[in-house]
């Protein structure tokens, strides 16, 4: 029998010659990018059990949510139990809260996190039934600049991670008196066509019709474009919210689309709510979004406090990363690879092995004992920069020839130098990717920056001037990209 995986999974494996998104430094190379935004900003790693009792999701996600109704993992236990398997991640960092009592804490919470997420979705580009998520929380604050902040954080992720051509939707669904006035408003005018609605937008006028909104049917987008739009039923303090939001993000330079049709697929959202899109997706664009869900947390039983936060697909952006050519560093490959001829030698060389990963060298070293032409072969095809072959002479001279792989120079050792001079060409070679970046920003800043959005424009160079042997050339773009489109 051959074993598989199941409909709508993947492995994340070091090297797909098919599927380059599934390659394990590229993902490492996002969640790294993730997490160092994230501590900029204050946000702190929260990680939650892939399972929860159901009615967690019941009542934090919405009973008529697609997500409850459709597409949950749900089972009992050995206790009876009914269990879910996480399909999204706030209500559970929500329960972690409140169960750990962490509002005794303090005021203020800025959580994330990384992980899988369940659902059972008919398999498609962009959809698979273990998926990614990485997202944030912030718990506590009400005010707009709270929500501009979250916003331009996952822009900020977007931004270092290279990726452009993205659409900022924005819209605010208002406090409960607003969206209960916009619901009879809205009922009133899609009753009357029923009958012209898709079945599950028919469905959606029972029982939550905001939802209707968000449907990518042709006959429901038809009508949808002439319904009552929700921001004309904002009360003061509602308009007020998402006008301070705007003023924030406009503050920032960070450009966005008012899109009164954008209503989120989760139950639970209220005032500012914000989608990115990306251009390269077709029609699931949607690489990150999320708003704000005062209430939330009191409904789930715990203390009632403002929540604001966002969900991304890890897989729609690593998709994206490749679809732009975006530059991101190669898969990690040894700086040395050593091969011990002779016992002696051998032992030698597995004492050196140890003590140059000590010291932060990327080291390898032969096990195998083939013939040396097909060692040497094993190391060019892992990537190794240097190899070094130890015999009985080499012990004698307590010297060794360190040879360049790409070039097939070869320069003499002391065998006592050898970690001293490997150390140096880690520190020199190895993070100089991100030395350059780091160090352009430092002199931007102290610049004042750049006119015309330039910052991100000599970043971007930069980048790809230094990861360039594999990626697109900087001069087939023309001039940097318009940093509206973050």
């Amino acid at each position: 029998m051959e074993h598989r995986t199941a409909p709508g999974l993947f492995d994340i494996i070091p090297n797909d010659p098919k599927e380059s998104w599934h390659n394990s430094h590229l993902w490492n190379f996002v969640e790294a990018t993730v997490r160092s935004v994230m501590k900029n900003y204050g946000f702190q790693e929260i990680r939650t059990p892939i399972f929860e009792r159901t009615e967690l999701f019941e009542k934090g996600t919405g009973k008529e949510s697609d997500i409850v109704t459709k597409e949950m993992y749900t089972f009992k236990d050995k206790g009876n139990r009914s269990i879910t398997l996480r399909p999204e991640g706030t209500p559970p960092v929500l329960r972690a809260f409140i169960e750990r009592k962490l509002q005794s804490q303090a005021p203020i919470h800025k959580l994330f996190y990384i992980g899988p997420m369940f659902r059972y979705e008919r398999p498609q580009a962009g959809r698979y039934r273990q998926h990614h998520q990485f997202g944030a929380e912030a718990i506590g604050n009400a005010s707009p600049e709270q929500d501009a902040e979250i916003i331009d954080m996952l822009c900020t992720i977007f931004s270092k991670l290279g990726l452009t051509n993205l659409t900022l939707h924005l819209n605010s669904l208002g406090n409960e008196n607003c969206r209960s006035a916009f619901h009879e408003a809205l009922c009133r005018f899609l009753e009357p066509q029923a009958d012209k609605l898709s079945a599950d937008s028919q469905r959606r006028l029972k029982t939550n019709p905001l939802r209707i909104l968000d449907s990518k049917e042709e006959q429901d987008r038809k009508i949808i474009v002439q319904a009552p739009m929700i921001l004309d039923f904002l009360d003061k303090e509602s308009h007020e919210h998402f006008e301070g939001v705007k003023k924030r993000l406009d503050s920032l330079g960070i450009a966005y689309e008012v899109d009164p049709l954008l209503v989120r697929g989760l139950d639970y959202y209220n005032k500012t709510v914000f989608e990115i899109t990306s251009g390269e997706l077709g029609a699931q664009n949607s690489v990150g979004g999320g708003g704000r869900y005062d209430g939330l947390m009191k409904q789930l039983g715990g203390p009632d406090l403002p929540t604001m936060g966002f969900a991304c697909g890890l897989e729609r952006v690593i998709q994206t990363l490749i679809k732009q050519e975006v530059p991101y560093p190669e898969s990690p490959k040894p700086t040395v690879f050593m091969i011990g001829l002779g016992d002696k030698a051998y032992d030698r060389c597995f004492s050196l092995l140890h003590d140059l990963r000590q010291e932060g060298v990327s080291a390898q070293m032969d096990f195998t004992g083939k013939k040396l032409s097909k060692v040497m072969q094993y190391a060019h095809n892992l990537g190794a920069r240097y190899t070094m072959v130890i015999g009985d002479t080499e012990l004698e001279q307590e010297a060794v020839d360190v040879k360049e792989m790409e070039s097939g120079e070869s320069q003499k050792i002391q065998l006592e130098e050898v970690i001293r001079f490997f150390k140096r060409k880690e520190l020199r070679e190895e993070p100089l990717h991100e030395m350059i970046h780091v160090l352009m920003e430092n002199i931007v800043n102290l610049l004042g920056g750049l006119p015309g959005g330039g910052t991100e424009g000599v970043l971007q160079f930069l980048q790809n001037l230094v990861l360039g042997s594999q990626k697109r050339d900087y001069s087939q773009n023309g001039e940097p990209e318009d940093e509206d489109n973050d």
